[in-house]
């Protein structure tokens, strides 16, 4: 075959000089800096059919943890165990030992079930750990609130969980209804602060027929510290036979709802507190955006 005019123009005597050279022992590296072939193409064709010399072939790193996997195997151990000892993939260590007899099972299935199961207890023990740390360091971090704190975060609180007026249903009185004790207290708090009198609130338990009624009761009077006359006749939810409710069990107290008699002017000072922050928070995000 003969090349064009040019560097490989002479491209027969070329290929036999190369042949002899890859013959002799010699890398492609070699042939290319002997012959000053600088074209990977060229090269290809000048040692088309020539194998590449013994001591230019790299020994498969893979071969030293192959035999290692099948000597494992044949002690019966697992993959995974396979795996942690010599740092290589499943895949790899199923194809390496696919042909050799699976190890006898050590334990039974149920064994092998109530390890797992244990396991998972650990991790779910830990991730409960690690949550509550998680919960108290943020308990800590709140502190002492001062009063213009508690007075914001009361008419926040009661602006998402209170009774509000309505253009269509004008009701300027103060209710706010919740069933987490934390949020009662809370709220209690923000009417001390704000110089409400405790014979001004009025109770109602609200809760489902089929719960303990009179438990909830006597729980929610305690909480409060209100006398039995502060409180209006409990609402009773009517059961669903058809409905399984999941709100049951010994924590389950229904809602408590408060009342504070003579409120409008309490209403209406929340009403507009709330509008304030509103107004304030959007001047902050405005220099924010600025």
């Amino acid at each position: 075959m003969t090349h064009a005019s040019g560097k490989y123009a002479d491209f027969e005597g070329l290929r036999e000089r190369a042949v002899a050279l890859r013959r002799a022992g010699l890398s492609r590296r070699q042939i290319r800096d002997r012959l000053h072939v600088d074209n990977n193409d060229i090269l290809n064709r000048l040692l088309e059919g020539e194998p590449p010399p013994a001591w230019t072939k790299r020994p498969n790193a893979k071969d030293d943890l192959r035999e290692r996997a099948r000597e494992l195997r044949l002690q019966g151990w697992t993959y995974d165990q396979i795996q942690v000892e010599l740092g290589c993939s499943k895949s790899s260590i199923s194809l390496w030992v696919r042909d050799l007899p699976k190890p006898e099972r050590k334990r039974t299935p149920e064994e092998a079930s109530a390890i797992a199961r244990r396991g998972w207890e650990v991790t779910m023990r830990m991730r409960d750990e690690e949550r509550q740390r998680a919960k108290e360091a943020a308990k800590q971090a709140v502190g002492i609130l001062s009063p213009r704190e508690l007075f914001l975060l009361g008419v926040g609180l009661y602006w998402a969980e209170g009774g509000k007026d309505k253009p269509y249903d004008r009701r300027e009185n103060v209710c706010f209804v919740n069933s987490d004790p934390g949020m009662i207290e809370v709220f209690l708090a923000w009417l001390n602060l704000l110089g409400v009198e405790r014979d001004l609130l009025r109770f109602t338990v609200m809760i489902h027929e089929s719960a303990d009624v009179s438990g909830a009761e006597r729980y929610w009077a305690d909480l409060v510290d209100a006398p039995e006359t502060a409180f209006y006749k409990t609402t009773l939810k009517k059961h669903n036979p058809k409905t399984r409710r999941k709100n049951i069990g010994d924590d389950y107290r229904g809602c408590l709802a408060i009342r504070v008699l003579k409120g409008a002017d309490l209403y209406r000072r929340i009403e507009g507190s709330w509008y304030g922050i509103v107004e304030s928070a959007r001047k902050a995000d405005q220099r924010n955006r600025t």
